[in-house]
């Protein structure tokens, strides 16, 4: 039995046990922003955060689903999206760790009815929408997704969907295929009202943090790389390249997601791992100050392990334990006189009076096709009071039994820099940008390039650096392929 069939018959048990028995041609933008808008977050609530995405993240790869991944407690940035005729609005988180958009719908048993995000929450009800119609298990989109008819298909029953994570939380229901509303890009920086029909999943079901209202939304929109993805069944329909980038703005807040061909800045990009079901690269080596640091030769293989995963929806960086006290045995050696302390139980703080930039030193990681990533010391630590910094580092190995061998780069070092995820050629890349300007991205039909500028929806609220850069507005911008 292969990893698909498997995951079919999985994904029915699971079903069972919780109860279940035409595009518009365009370029879309939604608005997005981050899920603590509003408030101040404490240091244990970032830790917090990113410990319930690695369960889900271990989980997703330690079980056997093949290329499908697995959504995350609460993604950091969610977006506004409208569903159905008349249009609804539905806030759902953006996350590039999974694969489905799915939204909760009617009827729904553990559904979550308030959110402590500040956002209204919107049951999605197909019967009200005149655009929606049923997805059934013979429906070409069911059949891709199980790779083939599901075994006991018979007329008129729906293609179920069920996701189970390593944290016990679980959403389960059906497909359905109606409108996605979106804003279209016209021209440079010009949008206007359009949309398309795309097969989303229908929520019957939540179990675990998925039906509380602390971090609740109305559902996530996935990036990932399966079939079942917004994005590959636009690519499917020859309407979308299957590439995507975002550039997000830590300094003056806002930022950009545009899906297609970005022209300008120019990206270098190194090879994904093979069948995984998130990003995964492979780091070759990492540089301290100036100096590269002496690990195990097999620290970060790429055979049984997991490489480096990066994950937009993590807010700090999580290194082997070997790795993380040599990085920061090499850190602190620069300021000898240096006091630590924890805080919360968990972060490694000083007091310190001067420029960070000036007194510590540069981290460089190193990948195949010799392409570097950068963290500087302002992006790795944090100013949690006038003159007490905390270092953004974690070690892996406190997170899971399974950790230890996780490599996983966050926020922390992905933010100011146009991270571009390139899903037909299997590469990622990146590359230093302000991220508060505009990209230049090329219409596959006509060939014309494009704009697409960076927003803000507010720059009022605070992260635990003192920066702003907990609302964002990231533009999509998609460009369709004439057939």
């Amino acid at each position: 039995m292969d990893l698909r069939r498997l995951l079919a018959v999985l994904m029915v048990a699971v079903l069972v046990q919780l109860g279940f028995v035409c595009l518009a041609y365009g370029n879309f933008i939604f608005k997005v922003q981050h899920k603590f808008a509003g408030r101040e977050r404490t240091l244990a609530a970032l830790k917090a955060h990113d410990a319930h995405r690695h369960r889900r993240i271990l989980s997703a790869v330690d079980l056997p689903l093949g290329g499908n991944g697995s959504p995350t407690v609460a993604g950091l940035y969610f977006a506004k999206i409208g569903l159905g005729n008349p249009p609804k609005d539905y806030y759902v988180q953006v996350d590039t760790g999974s694969d489905i958009l799915w939204v909760n719908c009617v009827n729904c048993d553990k559904c979550p009815t308030k959110s402590g995000l500040g956002v209204k929450l919107t049951l999605y009800d197909p019967q009200s929408s005149a655009s929606a119609t049923n997805v059934y298990c013979d429906d070409a989109f069911c059949a891709a997704t199980y790779n083939g008819v599901i075994q006991g298909c018979t007329k008129d029953l729906p293609c179920q969907y069920s996701l189970v994570y390593g944290d016990g939380s679980a959403s389960a229901g059906f497909f359905v295929r109606d409108n996605l509303q979106f804003e279209r890009v016209t021209g440079n920086l010009e949008t206007a009202p359009a949309n398309g029909s795309v097969v989303f999943g229908c929520g019957a079901k939540q179990l675990g943090e998925l039906g509380t209202s602390s971090e609740a939304l109305d559902g996530i929109l996935g990036f990932g790389q399966a079939n079942s993805s917004m994005i590959s069944q636009l690519a499917a329909a020859g309407k979308v390249k299957r590439t995507f980038s975002h550039c997000l703005d830590n300094v003056n807040g806002g930022g950009i997601f545009a899906i297609g061909e970005v022209v300008s800045p120019k990206v270098n990009t190194t090879p994904m791992v093979a069948n995984k079901p998130h990003y995964n690269v492979v780091m070759k080596e990492i540089e301290v100050g100036g100096d590269v640091l002496e690990l195990p030769t097999d620290i970060f293989s790429d055979g049984d392990q997991r490489g480096t995963i990066i994950d937009s929806g993590t807010t700090l960086a999580y290194l082997p334990e070997t790795v993380y006290e040599l990085m920061m045995a090499k850190i602190v050696a620069q300021q000898p006189g240096l006091e630590l302390h924890t805080v919360e139980e968990q972060f490694t703080c000083f007091q310190y009076s001067g420029n960070v930039d000036d007194g510590f030193p540069d981290v460089k990681f190193h990948f195949v096709d010799s392409l570097t990533l950068s963290a500087y010391p302002h992006d790795y630590l944090f100013q949690i009071r006038e003159d007490v910094w905390c270092i953004g580092w974690q070690n892996s190995g406190l997170q899971s039994k399974d950790g230890r061998d996780m490599t996983l780069l966050g926020d922390l070092v992905l933010s100011n820099k146009l991270v571009l995820y390139d899903i037909e050629n299997q590469a990622i890349g990146w590359t230093e940008y302000n991220c508060s300007s505009t990209i230049k991205v090329r219409d596959q039909s006509s060939g014309s390039v494009y704009s697409v500028g960076a927003h803000n929806v507010s720059a009022a609220s605070r992260l635990i650096s003192g920066r702003s850069v907990t609302f964002l507005l990231l533009v999509f911008a998609v460009f369709y392929k004439f057939s």
